[in-house]
């Protein structure tokens, strides 16, 4: 399944939650926060949301600063 996460077109097996997405791309400790198609999905959901194809990803981090 192509997904577009953070702008760039990813591969993905069919049926991967979102959870699962996170941690195939090595990045399960930084991320805090997604946007499906500009809408939130909680984390505690992630495990049951599962894109569709040509969905659009957004993976934030927060990053501290002042």
């Amino acid at each position: 399944m192509k997904l577009i996460i953070n702008g760039e077109d990813k591969i993905f097996e069919d049926n991967m939650n979102l959870k699962e997405i996170i941690i195939n791309l090595k990045i399960e400790d930084k991320v805090m926060a997604v946007a499906v198609n500009m809408d939130v999905v909680k984390k505690e959901n992630w495990e049951k949301f599962v894109p569709k194809e040509n969905d659009k990803i957004e993976l934030l981090q927060f990053v501290g600063g002042g």
